[in-house]
């Protein structure tokens, strides 16, 4: 291997990274791989002798030999690591999306023209032979004025649970279609569809108009019968399909139809498809050899940082329309009288729902994507969200914090100070939101005051735990838990009255027998 050429290190080696291992190994200048999971690094230690690897981001930072860091992890540890790597002075190429937050894309592109360091994002198929051609072919005028441009990218595959198709699939569309373009549309608008998962759309179309007058869609979906990878140009001369499904010499082709006048109608001239010739090459070995020879000359990355924050922002826009918004267009609707009441310090976010006679006291906040249901009463000094789900009927008491990862089925009662958690062996230094582990409280639950749940273990129905207990293992339905670790000293009644031995609540007279979850109603 040349001296010259700069060497690489990759976090993250799963489902996507470990392609990006093999073709930086293939160019000889893959000097690393980081990832979290033994039992990966060991395999890519068999596979590529004398590699090394690591487990932490400081091994790899502390390195001398790292020239380049890629980032192929999940979207939401993408900041912290990329922030890391060029306060490092390391170089960086980060698969997409660039981060989830704008103000944190921005800051991460002017870190990195502060430390002269390169910052490439992962849009691969502008690396792609077919799509480099398409676009010469629209910047010579050989298709004419362009009208309209759409993408289909569908599949029954790969469904993700840390992000929504719109976010795992378009991000590649999204920034072709600004490539050709050449510039930001003034208006988006989005809907989808979630079937699999309330909260996680599985369906999603995006609609874009331009200053210029050109419109463009994206249309996304993991529940499609066959695989389909397509984008459509429709210019004035002539129309191009790039289609990736398709054998490599026919990716490409240009069909050139054109609309002709007779007698003031117009009459569709079709005509047969002519197919682009292409060179042979792998876009991602193309994009990896494009990042290495950015390092090596300084030269800006075709897909830099305000490339990815372009991308980014049509995301977050269109992410908005799923989360409600309406058409730029349309007219505001008349605000809906609230139902439910919202003390003047408290904060409840766009996305987030609150049911009927609901109440939110002072100095709380729910956060977007989070539902409150009807009748329930959230104390002074509550979080919840973002994303969470919380039953109608219940009391959330002062100073409590309801995480992503939490749900909350009717009538819980959340004593003062209890605590929930959701990862189950934090590091502040290490971003973990992809362990996250629910915990699930069933209906007419009371957690004591003080009292934790740690994260990953269900509440049962109707269950009582102790004040200052702390939860590590599932609780019964009914059962009376205290301690540290909480252990099961009775039964609860529905009413809240604790069980005698004989199973027959003393004060309403309900009858219990045990089941295979706890207490139930004797039939």
């Amino acid at each position: 291997m040349s001296d010259s050429i700069k060497r690489v290190a990759v976090i993250g080696s799963g489902y996507w990274g470990k392609n990006l291992v093999r073709n930086f190994h293939a160019l000889g200048a893959l000097a690393m791989v980081c990832d979290k999971n033994e039992a990966i690094l060991g395999a890519f230690e068999q596979q590529y002798p004398g590699l090394e690897t690591c487990m932490a981001l400081a091994d790899v930072l502390s390195h001398d030999a790292v020239d380049g860091v890629v980032i192929a992890t999940p979207a939401e540890t993408h900041y912290a690591l990329a922030r890391e790597v060029l306060l490092a002075g390391k170089h960086l190429f980060v698969e997409k999306p660039l981060v989830l937050d704008e103000r944190e894309g921005r800051e991460l592109i002017a870190l990195a023209e502060e430390k002269k360091r390169i910052l490439m994002v992962g849009h691969l198929l502008h690396y792609h032979p077919a799509f480099l051609r398409l676009k010469e072919l629209v910047a010579s005028g050989a298709l004419g004025k362009i009208n309209y441009i759409y993408s289909h990218r569908l599949n029954l595959g790969k469904i993700r649970r840390e992000e929504n198709i719109l976010w795992s699939f378009a991000p590649h569309d999204i920034s072709m279609i600004l490539s050709l373009a050449g510039e930001m549309p003034e208006q988006v608008f989005a809907i989808g569809g979630n079937y699999l998962h309330k909260k996680i759309a599985d369906v999603t179309t995006t609609h874009l108009n331009f200053p210029s007058g050109l419109k463009a869609h994206v249309f996304v979906s993991w529940l499609h019968p066959f695989k389909e990878q397509k984008l459509v140009v429709v210019g004035e001369k002539k129309m191009a399909v790039f289609d990736d499904t398709l054998p490599w010499a026919e990716k490409l082709a240009l069909y050139p139809h054109e609309i002709r006048w007779e007698k003031n109608v117009p009459v569709p001239a079709k005509a047969a498809p002519e197919a682009v010739v292409l060179p042979e090459s792998e876009p991602l070995r193309l994009e990896c050899e494009h990042f290495l020879t950015c390092m090596a000359t300084g030269r800006t990355p075709t897909t830099d940082g305000r490339e990815g924050l372009r991308v980014l922002e049509v995301l977050n826009a269109s992410q908005a329309c799923l989360d409600g918004c309406k058409p730029a267009a349309a007219p505001a609707p008349a605000a809906k009288e609230k139902d439910y009441f919202v003390h003047g310090t408290a904060v409840v976010d766009a996305g987030a729902s609150i049911g009927a006679g609901a109440k939110i006291w002072h100095f709380s906040h729910v956060l977007s994507g989070s539902t409150v249901g009807k009748r329930t009463n959230v104390g002074q000094n509550v979080v919840i969200g973002p994303d969470v789900s919380v039953g109608e009927g219940c009391k959330i008491q002062n100073n409590v914090s309801v995480y992503k990862g939490v749900t909350l089925e009717d009538d819980v009662f959340c004593g003062p100070s209890m605590v929930f958690t959701n990862i189950f062996n934090p590091r502040a230094h290490i971003p973990r939101m992809a362990e996250l582990r629910e915990t699930l409280v069933r209906k007419g639950a009371t957690l004591g005051a003080n009292c934790t749940i740690v994260c990953g273990n269900t509440v049962g129905r109707h269950a009582f735990v102790g004040a200052g207990s702390v939860v590590t293992h599932d609780v019964p339905d009914h059962a009376l838990v205290v301690g540290n670790p909480a252990r099961r000293i009775g039964w609860m009644c529905t009413c809240g009255e604790k069980l005698p031995v004989g199973l027959v609540c003393e004060k309403c007279g309900e009858a219990y027998e045990e089941g295979p979850f706890g207490l139930a109603p004797k039939a």
